[in-house]
């Protein structure tokens, strides 16, 4: 008879889950014994850039992933990263182990006291089998969870002497939908009012990227002639970011983006929140005169929003079903936005200067991965996404995620054969949350291209010290950072440059590099406005 081990592999296996991200501890090694050639453990320093590892591999294929943390304690290092996988839609199935169930009466050391409660509310789902036999069944459901929309992360708790016990069964594996329809019934109020629009807008968020609808997309805002914005705060855009439509990323401010959107008769927001709004400034959520739709496969974000009318669909599907149903336009397409100027030369490298030198010397085709948050506007606008599941972020706003998500992007690219070089970009504050990802990306021999803006500060929080009036705040500076020689301790061949003049070259050689290659650019440090 099958031990819940040999089950738990068995419907691991059946479910394609055969890539297990996580940094293991003394209750989780009854699990992992013997571990199955089949599988591969990728191994991080820490359980906080194994979450983010997966997330960022999890995004990049589609797929769900397996994340094996470490009872109480390891889930309490990675609640930011299980927080940032939330809002990220990411299907991961966290396992951790729990203390042998003959002693959980008397709290001995290791013991989860709380364990459906600590992942909460950052979860789907969380469990811990009543019965060792239910563990499989468990993890049938865990993956049921998890990917059904909008996906996210689900947690199991597994005792560490249930898997010897006897498994007399293998539950069914069932085959789950995973995508919401998109009936032109519930819609049409959504395509009247677009047909009868004199000024639409759509505003497209990263849920139409990750339900296959980005050419849906295109096609829907051509027929209509319209302006394209980005969700404000989307760790992913939805639609490219160099079509002659699109108008750039909304603020996320109340007042200044109710502004943004004078002029649009119907505003219909699609794979997004209504809105990701941080810091607050008073103002209307629309302009006098706007209607607001609002299409998405989240019960709860149609149900926070504040304002519109929402449908519940799915976001890829929707914009196709829409642009089928909406005549062509005969309205004169909006102005093309005017090209940015190359920034102008000076004696320090400003934000604007690198990313115009990524820009210039990356592939067409390849991945940024970003958490640089002081400097995303210039980012974004400098460093434009054009095709599809080629940039990741995070929507949480929660630090220490760019660095390890990466390395899982990196590993989802070379799993499924395409190889595109993955360009992380992560400010000097965040890489320091999950420094050790490095390690894992040396391990794994992953080219991934690191490069590091120094501008000696935590500025992001500078810009909301401004805006907030919050002067004198300590800890927003970080003298002293030295990444060459940390890259140099994991293995990494690093380089620091100070001066324009060095860029170019270096930023060529890091793409060129068949090994994970780290570059720190010491950038001005001008506080940037947050609005």
């Amino acid at each position: 008879m099958k031990t819940v081990q040999d089950a738990f592999f068995d419907v691991a296996r059946r479910l394609k889950l055969t890539t297990i991200f996580g940094n293991p501890g003394s209750t989780e090694e009854t699990l992992l014994k013997n571990f199955p050639k089949d599988f591969r453990y990728v191994l991080a320093l820490q359980e906080a850039p194994a979450v983010a590892m997966a997330d960022g591999y999890a995004q990049a294929t589609g797929e769900a992933v397996l994340v094996n943390l470490h009872t109480a304690a390891g889930m309490g290092n990675a609640l930011g990263n299980i927080e940032s996988a939330w809002y990220n839609r990411a299907p991961l199935i966290i396992t951790a182990g729990q203390q042998t169930r003959e002693m959980l009466l008397i709290e001995p050391y290791l013991t989860n006291t709380q364990p459906l409660e600590i992942p909460k509310p950052f979860v789907k789902w969380a469990y811990e089998p009543a019965r060792a036999e239910d563990v499989p069944g468990a993890l049938m459901r865990a993956y049921a969870m998890a990917v059904q929309p909008p996906a996210g992360p689900v947690f199991l708790s597994i005792p560490m002497d249930d898997v010897d016990k006897p498994c007399p069964a293998l539950p069914e594996i069932r085959t789950i939908g995973r995508r919401l329809g998109a009936d032109p019934l519930y819609l049409a109020p959504v395509i009247d009012a677009l047909a009868a629009a004199r000024s639409p807008a759509l505003v497209i968020g990263g849920a139409v990227d990750q339900s296959g609808g980005w050419d849906d997309a295109i096609r829907l805002a051509e027929r209509l002639r319209c302006k394209v914005w980005a969700a404000p705060a989307e760790g992913r855009p939805g639609f490219p970011e160099t079509h002659p439509l699109y108008q750039g990323m909304l603020t996320s401010a109340i007042g200044p983006l109710g502004k943004e959107l004078e002029g649009h008769d119907v505003i219909v927001v699609i794979g997004a929140p209504v809105f990701r709004y941080y810091p607050y400034v008073a103002g209307s959520y629309l302009p006098a005169g706007s209607r607001l739709f609002h299409i998405t496969d989240d019960p709860s974000e149609a149900g926070r929003a504040p304002v519109g009318d929402s449908v519940l669909a799915d976001p890829g599907r929707a914009c196709a079903v829409l642009a089928e149903h909406i005549p062509v336009s005969d309205r004169s397409p909006p102005p093309v936005r005017a090209r940015l100027s190359p920034p102008a030369a000076g004696p320090v490298i400003t934000a604007e200067h690198l990313y115009c030198a990524i820009d210039e010397v990356r592939p067409a085709d390849s991945v940024i991965v970003q958490e640089s948050l002081s400097t995303l506007k210039s980012l974004r606008q400098r460093l434009p996404t054009s095709r599809p599941r080629s940039f990741f972020s995070m929507s949480s706003g929660v630090l220490g995620y760019g660095l390890p998500a990466a390395v899982g992007v990196a590993l989802a690219e070379r799993d499924r054969g395409a190889n595109r070089k993955v360009i992380d970009i992560v400010g000097d504050g965040a890489a320091n949350y999950v420094i050790q990802a490095l390690w894992t990306a040396v391990q794994h021999e992953l080219p991934i291209l690191f490069v590091i803006p120094r501008n000696g500060a935590y500025n992001i929080l500078k810009s909301f010290a401004r805006q907030l009036d919050t002067p004198g705040v300590p800890g927003l500076d970080l003298p002293g950072l030295d990444f060459v020689s940390l890259a140099a301790g994991y293995g990494l061949t690093a380089e620091r440059v100070s001066v324009a003049a060095d860029l170019t070259a270096a930023l060529r050689r890091g793409v060129a590099s068949d090994a994970p290659y780290l570059i720190e650019v010491e950038i001005d440090s001008t506080v940037p406005p947050l609005i």
